[in-house]
C-alpha cells in the first residue's frame, strides 16, 4: 500500500517532470522564433538587394541572368531552413522522449516493486495468480520496448529520407540553374 508521503513524492516528481518538459518545449519554440527572425531579416535585406539589381537591368538577357543567379541560392536557403527546423524539432523531440523514457522506467520500477510486495504478502494458494500478473507485466514491458525500438528506427529512416530529399532538391536546382545559364 502506498503511503501519503509516497503519493506526495510521486506528485512532486510528476510536477517537476511536467515543468521540465514545458521548459524543453519552450526552448524549442525560442530556437524556432530565433531562426525565423534571422530568416526574415536576411530575406528583407536580400529583397532590397534583388529589387535594386532588378531595377538596374538594361535588357531581357540581363534579367534572365539575374533570375538564374537568384534561383540556386534560394533553393539552397530553403533546404537549409528546412534542415534547421528539422534539427530543432528533432532535438526537442529527443529530449522530450528521453524524459518520457526515464519517467516510464521509473514508473515501471515502482509498479514492479508494488507487484513484488503484493506477491510477498499474498495469501497461500495465489501463486498462480501472482505468476500470471508478473508474466503480464513482463509481456507489457517487452511490448513497450519493441514499440520504442520500432519508433526509433522509423525516426532514423524518416531522417535519412529527409536528408536524401533535401540533397536531391538542391542538386536538381543546381542542375536547372546551370542549364538556364547555358541557355542564356
Amino acid at each position: 500500500m502506498l503511503t501519503a508521503e509516497q503519493i506526495l513524492a510521486a506528485h512532486k516528481a510528476n510536477i517537476e517532470t511536467l515543468f521540465g518538459l514545458t521548459n524543453k518545449a519552450f526552448e524549442g519554440v525560442e530556437k524556432l522564433v530565433e531562426l525565423n527572425l534571422q530568416v526574415a531579416k536576411t530575406a528583407l535585406s536580400e529583397a532590397a538587394d534583388t529589387t535594386a539589381a532588378a531595377l538596374s537591368v538594361k535588357d531581357a538577357q540581363e534579367l534572365l541572368s539575374l533570375q538564374a543567379a537568384l534561383l540556386q541560392p534560394t533553393a539552397e536557403k530553403a533546404a537549409s531552413y528546412s534542415r534547421h527546423v528539422y534539427d530543432i524539432a528533432s532535438a526537442t523531440g529527443a529530449e522530450v522522449a528521453k524524459a518520457a523514457e526515464a519517467q516510464f522506467a521509473d514508473a515501471q520500477k515502482k509498479f514492479t516493486a508494488v507487484v513484488d510486495n503484493a506477491a510477498k504478502n499474498a495469501p497461500a494458494g495465489t501463486e498462480n495468480a501472482v505468476a500470471l500478473v508478473k508474466s503480464a507485466v513482463a509481456a507489457a514491458n517487452n511490448a513497450f520496448e519493441s514499440v520504442q525500438k520500432a519508433a526509433k528506427q522509423a525516426v532514423e529512416v524518416a531522417e535519412s529520407n529527409f536528408q536524401a530529399a533535401t540533397s536531391q532538391a538542391v542538386k536538381a536546382t543546381q542542375t536547372a540553374t546551370r542549364s538556364s545559364k547555358r541557355a542564356a
